[in-house]
């Protein structure tokens, strides 16, 4: 099969336009290894979010998912979580920051080990149009920098 050099053009362009895509998309993932497995960093975690004084929306164990359907998915929990005093004015200054918020946090099995992954806060901000210095979203920053670090037993 011949493709003309129009069709081969487009394809490397489409093809340059995703690989972007991705990087960016991984620069705005903070990444945080854990000493423990997937199940017990979640636990962490949650217990961590719940002496904060924030609220837990929904834990979502994806493998488990993956197996009522006959499909296997590495260990991958989704803890869905947020503090209202935060939150809040966030939306009210971004309605449109209410897809991304609240907050969440992935641990996943990787073959280093389990990792916790979420959006930085920044990146967030950017996306909806606030200020990099909005108050809520720096609080936000060093609240999930904690978190997860108590989470991951650093």
């Amino acid at each position: 099969m011949k493709f003309s050099p129009l069709r081969l053009s487009l394809a490397a362009g489409t093809l340059a336009v995703l690989l972007a895509g991705q990087a960016l998309a991984d620069d705005n993932l903070v990444r945080v290894p854990s000493q423990h497995s997937v199940s017990d960093t979640m636990d962490r975690l949650a217990q961590a979010v719940e002496t904060a004084g924030a609220h837990i929306f929904a834990r979502v164990n994806h493998a488990e998912g993956g197996a009522s359907v006959g499909m296997e998915v590495p260990d991958n929990e989704l803890l869905i979580f947020g503090n209202p005093a935060l939150g809040t004015p966030v939306i009210r200054d971004a309605q449109t920051a209410g897809l991304d918020l609240p907050i969440r946090v992935v641990a996943i099995e990787t073959p280093d080990g389990t990792v916790l992954i979420y959006r930085a806060p920044d990146a967030l901000a950017e996306l909806h149009g606030l200020p990099a210095d909005h108050p809520s979203i720096a609080k936000m920053n060093g609240a999930l920098k904690n978190l997860t670090a108590k989470a991951a037993g650093q």
